[in-house]
C-alpha cells in the first residue's frame, strides 16, 4: 500500500467525501438539523444525570460528534453524552468529588481524555476484531432492549407525570401503572400529536419527518396554552439554554488523579466502545453499510481526546440519536458532523427558542425512534431459525432490561462464545470411502459402501485445538477399538483451518498408537494455516514428511504400496484403482 493510500485509509472522510452528491448533501443537512434539534434538550438532561452543569451536556454533543463522524467508520453513528455513560460516570466520580464542583468537572474532563487515549491505542494496535465476538443475535436483542429502555424513560414525560427519576426503568413503569389516572391529558395529547405527525410525515417526507413532528408538536402546545392557559394544560417546555461556545479546557494529568481514575477509565473505555460499536452494528443491519472495528475505535478515541480540550466529558454512541439520524434520511457521516456543528450555531444564536419546544414533543419523537429500532422481522427469523441464537437474543434482551447495559452486552457475548466453543469442541469426524460410481473415486460418506480392510479414511471438519482434542481423541480411540484390523489411518485435513500444540500432540499420539499396532497415519491436504504450528514444533518430522500428501492419487498410491499384500490378495472389495494390479491377468483369445 503506497503512502497516499495509507493516508486516505487513516482519514475516512476523504473516502466518503469524494462520493457526496447534491442529493446526499441535502439529505444530510436535513438529518443534521433534526439531530441538532433533538440533542438540545437531551444534552441538558444527560448533564444532570452525570452530575455536570447543563451546558456541559451540550458541549459533549458538539466537538466529539464532529470528530467521531469524520474519523469513525459508521455512516450513521452519532456520538455524544448518553444515559448509561452519564450514570456510570456519576456513580464513580461522585465518590471522589462533589457533583457540579470545579474539581468534579476537572475529573470528568480528565476521564474523557484517559478513555480517549485507551480507545485510540486499542484501535491502532488493531483490536477492532474484538467486536466480531458481538454476534448478530446479541445486536438485535440489545437494540430491542435499549429501545424499550428509551420508551420507558420517556414515558413520564410523554404522559406528563410528576415522577422522580428512578434508577431502574421497572420502578418508573410500576409508578406509571399505579398512578395511571394522574396523567395530564393535554401533555399526552401534545406527545400523541407529535408521534402521529411523525408517522404520517415519514411516509411522504422521510428526511424532514422529525422536524415536521417537532414543529407540529410545538405549534399544538402553543395553541393549547393560548386557549386553556399554561396552568391548566401543564405543558412544560424545554426552556432557554445557555448561549456559550465550548470553552477550552485541559485534563489534569497529575499522578494522583491518573491513579484515582485508572480503573474507572479502563471500565469506561470497554463500556463506551462496546456501546458505540454495538449501536453502529445495529444500525448497519438496517443500512447494509459495513463497520470497520479498528477505525471505529480510532474515531471514538479521537473524539474523546479532542473533546476533553473543549469541556466535554466521556462521549460514546447514542442509540436514540443514531436511530433518529438514520430515520431522518442521513446518507453519510456528514449528517452527524453537521448536527454537532449546527448545535454550536443553535446554542449561540437561537437557544432561547427552545423555550417553545415541549418536552412531551421530544418524548413523542423518541417513542417513534424507539419503535423503529426494534427489528421485528429479524427477531421472528432468529426465534424460528435456531434455538441457540434465539436463546442469545432473549438473554441479551432481558439482560438489557434488568441489568446494566455493559453487563447485558457482555453476558450476550459470553453466551455466544460458550455456544461457539461448545460447537467447535465437538467437530465431526466422518468415515469416508471412494465413490465406486465415480471414475475419479472421489471420497464420499456412505455407511453401506465397502471399505479397505487395512485403511480407515476419516475426515475432520473444524479446527483441532485444545478445546476439541478430548472429543477427537475419544473418537479416534473408538475407531481403533471397533476396527482393529484397519491399522492405517488416512486423515483428510482439508476442513482443518487451525491446529494448536494440543492438536499437534494428539496427532503425534495417534501416530505412535497406530505404529505400535503395525500401521501408520497419513495426512491429506493439510492447509498451510494448520501446518504452521506442526512445522515449527517439529511435529511434521515425527509424522514423516512422506506421510503427508497434497494429491489424492499420490496419497492412495503411496499408502497402497505399504499395505499387507497377503490381505489384499484375499480382499474382494477392490475399492481403489490400485487394487486392480492385484487381479490375475485375464487370458487373451490368442493364448488359447
Amino acid at each position: 500500500m503506497d503512502l497516499k493510500a495509507r493516508f486516505i485509509k487513516m482519514l475516512p472522510f476523504m473516502r466518503w467525501g469524494r462520493n457526496l452528491t447534491p442529493d446526499m448533501v441535502k439529505a444530510d443537512i436535513m438529518a443534521g438539523i433534526t439531530g441538532a434539534a433533538i440533542v438540545l434538550p437531551q444534552g441538558v438532561a444527560f448533564a444532570a444525570i452525570a452530575g455536570m452543569p447543563p451546558e456541559y451536556g451540550l458541549y459533549t454533543s458538539m466537538i466529539p460528534a464532529i470528530i467521531a463522524a469524520l474519523f469513525g467508520s459508521s455512516w450513521h453513528l452519532v456520538s455524544g453524552p448518553t444515559t448509561a455513560a452519564s450514570i456510570v460516570m456519576f456513580s464513580s466520580l461522585s465518590t471522589l468529588a462533589a457533583p457540579g464542583s470545579p474539581e468534579y468537572i476537572s475529573l470528568a474532563i480528565t476521564l474523557a481524555f484517559m478513555v480517549g487515549i485507551m480507545q485510540l491505542v486499542m484501535g491502532l494496535v488493531r483490536l477492532g476484531s474484538l467486536v466480531n465476538f458481538i454476534s448478530h443475535s446479541v445486536v438485535i436483542g440489545f437494540t430491542a432492549g435499549a429501545a424499550c429502555l428509551i420508551a420507558a424513560k420517556q414515558a413520564k414525560t410523554f404522559f406528563g407525570f410528576d415522577v422522580i427519576q428512578y434508577e431502574h426503568w421497572i420502578e418508573t413503569v410500576g409508578y406509571l401503572w399505579s398512578y395511571w389516572d394522574q396523567f395530564h391529558p393535554m401533555v399526552m395529547l401534545v406527545g400523541c400529536i407529535t408521534l402521529l405527525s411523525g408517522v404520517i410525515a415519514q411516509k411522504r417526507f422521510r428526511s424532514m419527518s422529525m422536524i415536521i413532528a417537532l414543529l407540529t408538536g410545538s405549534c399544538s402546545a402553543i395553541v393549547f396554552n393560548a386557549i386553556f392557559g399554561e396552568e391548566t394544560t401543564r405543558i412544560l417546555m424545554v426552556g432557554a439554554l445557555p448561549q456559550q461556545f465550548p470553552p477550552f479546557s485541559a485534563p489534569d494529568l497529575s499522578l494522583d488523579v491518573l491513579r484515582d481514575l485508572a480503573s474507572l477509565a479502563l471500565a469506561m473505555t470497554l463500556f463506551a466502545l462496546t456501546e458505540a460499536v454495538s449501536i453502529a452494528r445495529s444500525i448497519s443491519v438496517r443500512s447494509g453499510q459495513p463497520i470497520e472495528g479498528n477505525q471505529e475505535f480510532i474515531g471514538q478515541g479521537l473524539s474523546n481526546i479532542i473533546g476533553s480540550f473543549f469541556s466535554s466529558y466521556v462521549a460514546t454512541g447514542s442509540f436514540n440519536r443514531s436511530g433518529a439520524n438514520y430515520d431522518a434520511g442521513a446518507r453519510s457521516p456528514l449528517a452527524a458532523a453537521l448536527a454537532g456543528l449546527l448545535l454550536i450555531v443553535l446554542v449561540l444564536l437561537v437557544a432561547d427558542l427552545t423555550s417553545y419546544l415541549p418536552r412531551a414533543a421530544v418524548a413523542g419523537l423518541l417513542f417513534l425512534v424507539a419503535w423503529r429500532l426494534i427489528n421485528f422481522a429479524q427477531i421472528r427469523k432468529i426465534l424460528s431459525a435456531d434455538k441457540n441464537d434465539a436463546m442469545v437474543l432473549l438473554v441479551t434482551f432481558f439482560s438489557t432490561l434488568f441489568l446494566e447495559l455493559e453487563f447485558a452486552i457482555l453476558l450476550g457475548v459470553i453466551l455466544s462464545l460458550m455456544i461457539f466453543l461448545r460447537k467447535t469442541s465437538k467437530p465431526k469426524l466422518l468415515s469416508r470411502v471412494p465413490n465406486p460410481d465415480d471414475r475419479r473415486r472421489n471420497f464420499i460418506t456412505g455407511s453401506n459402501l465397502p471399505e479397505c480392510p487395512q485403511l480407515k479414511i476419516l475426515r475432520l471438519d473444524d479446527s483441532l485445538y485444545f478445546g476439541s482434542v478430548a472429543h477427537v481423541g475419544e473418537l479416534l480411540r473408538l475407531y481403533r477399538n471397533h476396527y482393529p484390523e484397519q491399522k492405517n489411518l488416512l486423515l483428510l485435513t482439508k476442513g482443518i483451518n487451525q491446529i494448536d500444540v494440543a492438536g499437534a500432540e494428539l496427532l503425534i499420539g495417534e501416530t505412535r498408537k497406530r505404529r505400535m499396532l503395525g500401521g501408520d497415519i497419513y495426512l491429506y491436504r493439510l492447509k498451510d494455516s494448520a501446518s504452521r504450528v506442526m512445522e515449527k514444533g517439529g511435529y511434521i518430522d515425527e509424522i514423516g514428511r512422506g506421510n503427508i500428501f497434497d494429491s489424492k492419487i499420490d496419497a492412495i498410491s503411496g499408502i497402497f504400496d505399504k499395505l499387507d499384500k497377503n490381505i489384499c490378495a484375499n480382499c474382494t472389495n477392490r475399492i481403489f484403482n490400485e487394487c486392480k494390479s492385484l487381479d490375475p491377468p485375464t487370458d487373451s483369445p490368442n493364448n488359447n
